[in-house]
């Protein structure tokens, strides 16, 4: 009996007994992953093992008039008392032969239907075989008993055990290909190593790094057919977008131009629905709010010193502060600040002029968080004056709409798309280039992976690209926005941006003590530490000695391709634990990937899914501009306020795009597309994370009914599984 069977069975010879004495069936299942050109029309069988060695005769899955092995079903075939096999099943191998290749079928489907994929017009995407044990009347309760002591976690509905062998492969004609129970290895215990070196010499192949702008992120040289959208996917996003497209277009034909705020806000509830800010844009609580749960939450931080810069006096905020001297507030912790320093000379499409502010808050006796400053330019002068609550109300609202157009620029760019889509997207190529899709990493990694190369190729092309919806409805355009990315992504440091807790506690504000009010925070930690536990409970197991941690030689690949510059094929992250031996500790790896797993799931849900909400009504979070940075204080009149802003077809365009880009694509965090651990450790893991996520829900959903404004962009329940849109 092998390694795998003793940890699978430690009762074994009390199983063996009550086996021999019962007539026990075997239903094979071999399911068809769900991709483009998965299915085939070849010849395919299947050979089992059990603990004890024996093996079964090639079982051929076809049937006759049959279309069996289709791309995204399940071929079933029952397997009699008869086969020579007893027990738990172990080992399982699968071949193809090449009949397909030369079929008028396949040629027919090939052409029609464009049902064939990178790995040939025969090749077979197998997701995984599964084995059921098929009880019958002579099966007594003594069977039951043994469940547990074999550790199956996995039950047929009629009670008895199913052992799963993933194979998550492309399966060609010229290898026979075997899958050991749950498939589930680190590289130095796979008993099928030279397929492991095979399979990763051919992602790397496939998965290759381009940077496509100079000083720009890793991306894909060429998207791999396994990273395309399914049709099903593709399908309800593009008919999405169509039909926003014809509710807009109906609006255009039928209204007059607006010239007024109220003729603008008629065209909401006349096509996609009205922003809840619509009403409290002009608000100063509201402007606070922005920076606390708003779609870049990650600016504000606490304020011991005004900046030289800045040129604000105690003067500058008289009145603002309750009862308190600058002086006082500051010692107090009740200043915080927003500097934008980093937009500062931002060369932009068509040498538009972008601001670079700092924005001053106080922190009232209430806990609201209430604007008392502004200053458009990093540089004092007397042509860059400082705007507060005490100015004429639409000079104030003005200054407040130019800060906000600066934050779009800076969320865009870098919370939202270079923070998650695009470095994350360098992280995805890496993993399939290091890691086996055996290694227990990429099976803990790959469910927040799904769509995003995707989805990054579709929206560069379509939004980030010259005439694209940035580059007309941004004031940065595409020039900007990836000079924008390169110096975010200098910065960006995995000891601090890179984990919740200690990138809020570099701005001082993860103490409640010192800003109470904080829904990012207050939703975001919790959620961040539940994937820690998933993540840790997977990754001990795995790595129960320092040896196990040493000696895998993909995690070192990983690690190192993860930092090595981006013009040097890598990544490019920085400040990665670790040394050039890889890891030192189960704990720098616990960390990194929860990092990468809470980058794709929390914190692209937090800078995403409230685009709408933010963005559509235009003069509250003004993607562009119509006219240069003001530099000097002036009364506007509300003309002068609607002629700031774009013209009707750019507005219709802001509000599909940011509804489109509102919409959850794949299931809840947690309910996985498409499993990938099955081994109990695994299984347990993600029933506990998913128990973890249902109690999160709760707590959040009663936080929002005392909470100023609804926040709910970090329940589980809207936090998707990956970066799909």
């Amino acid at each position: 009996m092998n390694g795998i069977s003793k940890r699978l069975c430690p009762a074994w010879d009390h199983l063996r007994k009550t086996y021999d004495d019962t007539d026990v069936q075997y239903r094979l299942h071999l399911v068809t992953g769900d991709r483009r050109g998965a299915g085939t029309d070849a010849n395919v069988y299947v050979v089992l093992y059990d603990s004890h060695g024996r093996a079964s005769a090639p079982i051929s899955s076809n049937k006759k008039l049959t279309n069996d092995n289709e791309r995204g079903s399940t071929t079933t075939v029952d397997l009699k008392a008869d086969c020579g096999l007893q027990g738990p099943i172990v080992k399982v191998k699968v071949w193809r032969d090449n009949f397909a290749d030369i079929t008028v079928l396949a040629t027919i489907k090939k052409v029609l239907f464009g049902e064939s994929s990178s790995q040939g017009s025969a090749a077979w995407f197998l997701e995984r075989i599964e084995v059921e044990e098929v009880l019958t009347k002579n099966t007594g309760d003594s069977v039951d008993n043994t469940v547990e002591a074999v550790k199956t976690v996995h039950k047929s509905a009629a009670g008895g055990r199913v052992w799963v062998f993933p194979l998550q492969r492309w399966v060609s004609a010229d290898r026979i290909y075997g899958i050991e129970l749950h498939d589930c290895f680190l590289p130095q215990d796979d008993p099928n190593l030279e397929a492991r070196r095979l399979d990763i010499q051919q992602k790397r192949e496939e998965y290759q790094y381009d940077q496509k702008v100079e000083g720009g992120p890793a991306q894909i040289e060429n998207l791999p057919s396994d990273e395309k959208f399914s049709e099903e996917y593709y399908w309800t996003f593009a008919t999405e977008k169509m039909n926003l497209l014809a509710r807009t277009k109906l609006i255009e034909w039928t209204t007059s131009k607006w010239n007024t705020l109220e003729d603008l806000k008629k065209v909401y509830k006349q096509s996609l629905g009205e922003p809840e800010c619509i009403d409290v844009w002009k608000e100063d609580w509201w402007f606070g709010i922005q920076r606390l749960q708003g779609v870049n939450p990650n600016i504000i931080t606490l304020c011991n010193k005004i900046p030289e810069k800045f040129d604000v006096t105690e003067d500058t905020v008289k009145g603002l502060l309750d009862d308190l001297s600058l002086a006082e507030a500051l010692e107090n912790n009740k200043i915080f600040i927003c500097d934008l320093e980093i937009t500062d000379n931002l060369s932009c499409k068509d040498d538009r002029e972008l601001a670079s502010p700092l924005a001053l808050f106080y922190l009232n006796k209430q806990d609201k968080l209430m604007p008392i400053a502004i200053q458009l330019k990093q540089a004092r002068g007397h042509d860059n004056p400082v705007y507060t609550p005490n100015d004429p109300a639409n000079t104030w609202l003005v200054a407040k709409m130019f800060y906000n157009n600066v934050e779009a620029q800076h969320h865009q760019a870098l919370t939202h798309l270079g923070y998650t889509h695009l470095l994350m997207e360098g992280v995805v190529i890496c993993t399939h280039r290091n890691l086996s899709p055996s290694h227990p990493l990429f099976k803990l990694m790959a469910p927040h992976f799904l769509f995003l190369l995707a989805i990054n190729t579709r929206g560069l092309e379509k939004l980030v690209s010259p005439g694209g919806w940035v580059d007309t409805c941004m004031t940065q355009g595409v020039k900007g926005i990836f000079e924008l990315m390169r110096r975010g992504f200098d910065r960006w440091r995995f000891d601090r941006e890179g984990q919740i807790e200690k990138e809020l506690e570099s701005r001082g504000v993860l103490d409640k003590n010192v800003l109470p009010y904080y829904p990012y925070r207050d939703d975001g930690v919790p959620l961040y530490n539940a994937i820690k536990k998933y993540v840790t409970a997977v990754v001990t197991h795995h790595y129960d000695t320092a040896e196990k941690l040493s000696e895998d030689w993909e995690l070192k690949w990983w690690r190192k391709e993860l930092v090595t510059a981006r013009d040097n094929n890598g990544v490019g992250l920085q400040n990665v634990p670790g040394d050039c031996d890889g890891f030192n500790s189960v704990d720098e790896v616990i960390d990194v990937v929860t990092m990468i797993i809470a980058t794709c799931s929390l914190g692209h849900a937090a800078a995403n899914f409230q685009q709408y909400e933010q963005y559509a009504f235009v003069p509250n979070y003004p993607g562009i501009l119509m006219i240069d940075v003001p530099k000097e204080k002036k009364d506007y009149t509300e003309k002068e306020i609607m002629a700031m802003l774009p013209d009707k077809r750019m507005t219709l365009d802001i509000m599909v795009i940011t509804k489109l880009l509102s919409s959850r694509g794949t299931n809840s965090l947690g309910d996985f597309e498409m499993q990938y651990l099955y081994d109990p450790v695994g299984v347990k893991a993600a029933e506990e994370f998913q128990k973890d996520l249902k109690r999160l829900s709760l707590d959040m959903k009663k936080r929002n009914i005392d909470r100023d404004w609804k926040f709910e962009w970090l329940d589980p329940e809207i936090v998707p599984n990956s970066i799909s849109v």
